[in-house]
């Protein structure tokens, strides 16, 4: 792309930020964004292109790259969203149509057992699709597990932030979006100077959303900006999975609530996601483990998993209450909890055997 039509596109998107669709309009009637950019309509129009003249800078200064929507880079999962970024600019290593990818977001204030869910699943995803690349957004809690996990693994992982290039929000996990940007790295539409406003986590929910084969939900509230991705994606026709969680559990009433109203398919682990989009695995199915993760459960339920672990054949639900000495109607309802969150298979007829 020459500076010129560059100069003119950073100046729209100046002109309108958040506004995608007016430029688009814009571009649509008049394809040269010089054209476009004579007949747009706006009172900064001065302050605008003073901005895109320091973001060509900032460009050259600090090496971005830049994908224009009607280019061949552009990432064309991304491309298939009517309300698509005109312009993104990027740092790193940046490979955005090949391999598969898979965003993964959730709660700011994740539990251990949702930050560890998250890691296991890429894990996981990393050993069986080595060429798997996990999105998302950098914030606290499921966000910043995904990308760990994705060093961890080394595979690819690119950060979808709510600003522009020039700074990192939240500072405190710039570690992490350094060490992103050797094999994966950052991703914005906005311009340097951008500062991380609400509206802006918005809308790039979905660019996270948008630029995925998959999408995963691994905790969520009933309300938060996963939810918003999450709607982003049943939009976008993406397939949507959410980790089910007990129901008095606060981080998991959005998970449920996707999987109740058939919006996303349950998962349990990385196997239920590779099986359901079809895709080549280089290795045997993952049996999770399940010993790290009954942190979370509470006294009766341990003691429940301790005795179906140690029952090889299964163990009827009658003798589940005989040994813990509790009512029918209890051991019911903890055994729905186990199942739900993948400790335990039911058989028929009442019958329970550990998933291991």
């Amino acid at each position: 792309m020459d500076v010129e039509t560059l100069r003119y596109l950073i100046a729209l998107q100046c002109l309108y930020p958040n506004n995608v669709h007016r430029v688009r309009m814009l571009l649509e009637k008049f394809p040269n964004p010089q054209d476009a950019w004579e007949h747009a309509q706006g009172e900064r129009f001065v302050e605008a292109m003073a901005h895109a003249e320091r973001e060509l800078d900032f460009i050259t200064q600090h090496k971005i790259s830049t994908y224009y929507y009607q280019d061949d880079n552009y990432p064309y999962r991304l491309k298939q969203c009517p309300d698509a970024p005109v312009l993104l600019f990027g740092k790193g290593n940046l490979n955005l149509n090949s391999g598969k990818f898979v965003s993964i977001v959730g709660t700011r204030t994740a539990s251990e057992n949702g930050k560890e869910l998250t890691r296991r699943l890429v894990l996981d995803l990393a050993k069986r699709v080595p060429d798997i690349t996990i999105v998302s957004g950098l914030a606290y809690g499921i966000d910043v597990a995904a990308h760990r996990a994705a060093l961890e693994a080394g595979v690819s992982t690119i950060i979808i932030p709510a600003h522009g290039l020039d700074r990192i929000y939240p500072t405190i996990h710039r570690q992490v979006a350094v060490a992103a940007l050797e094999k994966g790295g950052i991703l914005t539409e906005y311009p340097s100077e951008t500062v991380p406003d609400k509206v802006n986590f918005v809308a790039r929910n979905r660019i996270v959303a948008g630029l995925a084969d998959a999408v995963v939900i691994a905790e969520s509230k009933l309300k938060g900006g996963s939810l918003i991705t999450a709607y982003d994606a049943n939009g976008y026709d993406r397939n949507l999975y959410a980790f089910p969680g007990r129901p008095q559990d606060i981080n998991s009433q959005g998970c449920n609530t996707l999987i109740r109203t058939q919006r996303a398919m349950l998962i349990t682990n990385a196997d239920d996601l590779i099986n359901d989009m079809q895709w080549q695995s280089v290795a045997q199915p993952i049996q999770m483990e399940m010993e790290d993760l009954t942190a979370e459960l509470d006294s009766v339920e341990k003691q429940l998993v301790k005795l179906v672990r140690s029952a090889e054949d299964g163990i009827h639900i009658d003798q589940l209450s005989e040994k813990m000495a509790l009512p029918y109607a209890q051991i019911a309802a903890s055994m729905m909890v186990l199942e739900m969150t993948g400790f335990v298979k039911v058989l028929p007829g009442n019958m329970y055997r550990a998933l291991k």
